[in-house]
C-alpha cells in the first residue's frame, strides 16, 4: 500500500551536485524515498555544478554514491535506470546570471508540462561562502516569489559566529520569509533524536518526574574515534565548540528540556526550543574556565593502528590552537531545571564512537535496606542511545534472588534493531521529505540560531584571545584530556556511557539479578 502522504509535485535544484554531500547523503537518501514509494510521479532533480560532467558522467558517478553509500547496499539496475530520469545536470558558475536564467526556463517548462503547482526547493550543498552569492541570485531572479511552493535550504555552519549569524540572516530575510528557510540540522532527522519528543510526550509516566525534583544531572556525550580526516581546512576555522556544541549538542539539550508542547505544531515546537537557549545562564567572561574546557589530540592507537596527531594532519597549523575536544556545564535558569547542570562534551580521536544522553535520577530520600544489601547500589538511570546503536536503556534496582536481601541494578531495553526489523531511514530521507511536504519542524529558525551563538560566544572570544600552553593534552584512543573528567567530577560526579546490550552474554550479566533457577 502507497502512503498517503506523498509530496506534492516537486523540482530540487542542488547548487553543489557534484560535490561530497550530493554523493554521499542526498542522492542516496532520495533514492531510498523513491523505492519507498514518497517520491510523486511529477518529480525532478536538477543539478548545478563546476564541474565539467557529461549527463552519463553525472548519472554514472551518483550510481557509484548510491550503491557505496545507500543503506539498502547496492542498486538494482533497473530501479536505478528508473530513477536516473528525474536526474539531470547543468555546468554553470554559481555567480553567474546564466545559470539562474537556465533554472527559471527549465522549471517553467516542467510546470508548463504537468499542468499543476510545483514546490521548487533549492538546496545549496556547497561551502558557506557561496551561500550569499546563491541566495541573492535566486532572489534576484524571482525564483522564490511563491512563498507557500519555494523554498531554500542551507547546510551548517549557519555563519561563524553571532554577529556572521546575524548578517546571514538579514541577507536571507530581505530575500524571503522566513517560512521558506530551511537550516538542516542532519542529527534532528535522526530516528532516535524524534523519538525524544515521542519518549517524553506520548507517555504519562515520565513528565512528571521530568524536573529539577528527580533529575541530578544531565550527561551529552558525542565523541568520535575519527579525526578530522580530510577537513583540516574547515576544522582550523571551526573547531570542537562550532563544529558540534553549537548545533548539534544544544539541539539535543532542547528536546531533552523543552517545555510539553501543545501542539505538535512545526513554530510551536521551535518556540519551546527557544524557550530552552533563552533560559541557559549566560557566562561571564571572567568564570568561563569554572565552566568550559578544551583540549587536543596528540598521537595516539585506535583500534590498533598508531594515528596521527591533530597538528600533523593535512592542512592543520602545525602550532594549532583549535580544540579538537570540548567539554561544559550548562544551568538552565526555569522553574523546571534550576539548580539541574547539564554537562555537553565532544571529541574527535575519542576511544569510542558514540552519541548518548544520559539522564541521572536523584538518590531515593530515605534509605531504609541494610548496609551490605546495597554494596552494588546505582543510581537510577535513563540512558538514550542516539548511534551508533538506537535505543533506550533504564536501569533500576531490582532484588537478586536467595535468602538475602542483596540489591543489583538491572536494565529495561528498548532496542531499535530487535523491535524493528524494517529499515530505519537514514536522517537526510526525512529532512528531505519534510521540505517537500513544507514541514518545517525539525528545521532550525533565525532567532534559535542566534540564541545558541549568543550562549557561547563569550567562551570562543576567551579561547581565541588566550591560547592553550598544553595542547596536545590528550592522547587518541582515550577519553579526552583530565580537565574535561575534572569539569564533571567537582560536582561529585563521572561521564557516563552506557552502550546497548549488544549480544546474549552481555544481557544474561545484566539481567542475572533477576533470573531464577
Amino acid at each position: 500500500m502507497e502512503p498517503k502522504t506523498k509530496a506534492d509535485p516537486t523540482i530540487i535544484v542542488i547548487f553543489g551536485a557534484t560535490g561530497d554531500l550530493t554523493w554521499r547523503k542526498l542522492i542516496p537518501a532520495i533514492y531510498n524515498l523513491y523505492l519507498d514509494h514518497w517520491i510523486p510521479e511529477n518529480f525532478y532533480v536538477m543539478g548545478v555544478g563546476r564541474g565539467g560532467l557529461s549527463e552519463a558522467q553525472f548519472h554514472k558517478k551518483l550510481n557509484e554514491g548510491v550503491d557505496k553509500f545507500s543503506r539498502r547496499g547496492k542498486s538494482k539496475k533497473k530501479e536505478w535506470d528508473a530513477f536516473a530520469r528525474y536526474l539531470t545536470y547543468y555546468q554553470g558558475e554559481f555567480g553567474d546570471n546564466t545559470t539562474y536564467d537556465h533554472i527559471k526556463k527549465q522549471i517553467q517548462q516542467l510546470e508548463k508540462r504537468w499542468k499543476v503547482p510545483v514546490n521548487c526547493i533549492f538546496y545549496m550543498a556547497v561551502p558557506p561562502q557561496f551561500f550569499n552569492v546563491i541566495a541573492t541570485k535566486i532572489g534576484n531572479a524571482g525564483l522564490a516569489r511563491d512563498k507557500k511552493m519555494s523554498r531554500i535550504v542551507l547546510e551548517k555552519p549557519f555563519g561563524h559566529d553571532l554577529e556572521s549569524a546575524k548578517n546571514l540572516n538579514t541577507l536571507l530575510h530581505n530575500l524571503f520569509d522566513e517560512c521558506q528557510i530551511y537550516r538542516i540540522d542532519h542529527y534532528l532527522g535522526k530516528e532516535t533524536v524524534q523519538n525524544i519528543l515521542a519518549f517524553r510526550f506520548a507517555n504519562a509516566m515520565f513528565e512528571p518526574i521530568w524536573n529539577r525534583n528527580y533529575i541530578e544531572h544531565v550527561q551529552i556525550t558525542v565523541s568520535e574515534q575519527l579525526g578530522v580526516e580530510n577537513r583540516g581546512n574547515y576544522y582550523e576555522t571551526a573547531g570542537a565548540l562550532r563544529d558540534m556544541i553549537q548545533n548539534h549538542i544544544l539541539q539535543l539539550l532542547c528536546l531533552i528540556s523543552m517545555e510539553p508542547p501543545v501542539s505538535f505544531n512545526a513554530d510551536e515546537i521551535r518556540n519551546r526550543k527557544v524557550d530552552v537557549l533563552n533560559a541557559l545562564r549566560k557566562f561571564r567572561p571572567e568564570d568561563v574556565h569554572k565552566f568550559a574546557v578544551r583540549g587536543q589530540y596528540g598521537e595516539g592507537w585506535i583500534l590498533g593502528k598508531k594515528v596521527k596527531s591533530y597538528r600533523q594532519e593535512p592542512d592543520v597549523n602545525k602550532n594549532s590552537n583549535k580544540e579538537t575536544f570540548a567539554a561544559i556545564k550548562l544551568y538552565i535558569d526555569n522553574w523546571r531545571w534550576q539548580g539541574v547542570p547539564f554537562y555537553l562534551r565532544t571529541g574527535k580521536r575519542m576511544n569510542e564512537s558514540i552519541t548518548v544522553i544520559t539522564i541521572q535520577f536523584r538518590p531515593v530520600p530515605h534509605q531504609s535496606f541494610p548496609t551490605e544489601a546495597t554494596g552494588n547500589w546505582q543510581p537510577n538511570r535513563l540512558v538514550l542511545n542516539i548511534q551508533p546503536h538506537m535505543g533506550i536503556r533504564l536501569q533500576f534496582q531490582a532484588k537478586q534472588p536467595g535468602l538475602e536481601m542483596l540489591l543489583y541494578p538491572v536494565d529495561m531495553l528498548f532496542n531499535y534493531s530487535e523491535s524493528y526489523t524494517s529499515g530505519t531511514p537514514e536522517a537526510y530521507e526525512t529532512l528531505l521529505l519534510d521540505i517537500m511536504r513544507g514541514d518545517s519542524t525539525l528545521f532550525m529558525r533565525a532567532d534559535q540560531v542566534e540564541a545558541a551563538w549568543d550562549i557561547l560566544m563569550p567562551i570562543i572570544n576567551l579561547w581565541e584571545k588566550n591560547p592553550s600552553v598544553n595542547f596536545p593534552n590528550y592522547a587518541a584512543g582515550t577519553q579526552g584530556p583530565q580537565d574535561g573528567e575534572a569539569i564533571i567530577a567537582a560536582d561529585g560526579h563521572n561521564w557516563i556511557v552506557m552502550p546497548l546490550v549488544k549480544n546474549d552474554k552481555e544481557q544474561k550479566k545484566s539481567t542475572k539479578g533477576l533470573q531464577h533457577d
